[in-house]
């Protein structure tokens, strides 16, 4: 399989088709090799629209989703985001790819540490992975121009909220276990203005401030 044509062909019919418009994030999806960050069985499917499994009944986004994301942070270079739920470590190198600092926190450790490597093999040495509750955010590396989180909640962690900079966005799918809203929060002094970007579905945000299981 020519890897390099299928995600021109993703560029084309994926994003592009349906109104990504961002050269960075383009580019970035452009550059990311996603068949390096599923298992070789799957890598045939590695550029189709669909999300796929990764272990830990745990999935890695369709490209859509992650460069529509990607595109409504509002990234600009140097700025430190906080990514909850690392995953494979896609949506890692997608945001170190639009020039970025990336903290990133995953529950799973053996996903957790298979990223952490993926990443440094790849060279994305702009990235750190822990192992965490997410739902809690990162105290000690706040505040974040950014925060992404790759996981429903069944409502907003307020830990999050509060590790947001002043024009910090916040995107997190909220609502019930198979079905949410995207929402994106800007923080401008106290309050947080909020817009709803579309219904989605992501696996379950799990945590103190999250679900329970």
């Amino acid at each position: 399989m020519d890897y390099a044509v299928a995600r021109q062909r993703m560029i084309a019919e994926q994003l592009v088709r349906r109104g990504i418009t961002d050269p960075g994030v383009l580019r970035a999806m452009a550059t990311v090799r996603r068949h390096l960050f599923i298992e070789e069985a799957l890598s045939g499917r590695a550029y189709s629209d669909c999300s796929l499994p990764i272990g830990a009944k745990q999935t890695i986004s369709q490209p859509f989703m992650v460069a529509f994301i990607a595109e409504a942070l509002e990234l600009k270079e140097d700025q430190r985001v906080l990514e909850i739920g690392t995953g494979s470590g896609y949506q890692t190198a997608i945001l170190v790819e639009l020039g970025v600092k990336v903290y990133s926190i995953e529950r799973n450790r053996t996903l957790a540490l298979q990223a952490r490597q993926r990443l440094e093999s790849l060279g994305y040495h702009r990235a750190w992975v822990r192992v965490g509750d997410g739902s809690l955010g990162w105290k000690d590396k706040a505040p974040f121009d950014a925060i992404v989180v790759s996981a429903g909640a069944p409502t907003i962690p307020l830990p999050l909220i509060e590790q947001l900079a002043e024009n910090g966005r916040l995107i997190i799918p909220v609502g019930e276990a198979h079905n949410q809203v995207l929402k994106k929060g800007t923080k401008k002094g106290e309050t947080i203005h909020w817009t709803d970007l579309g219904n989605c579905v992501f696996v379950k945000l799990i945590g103190e401030q999250g679900w329970s299981c």
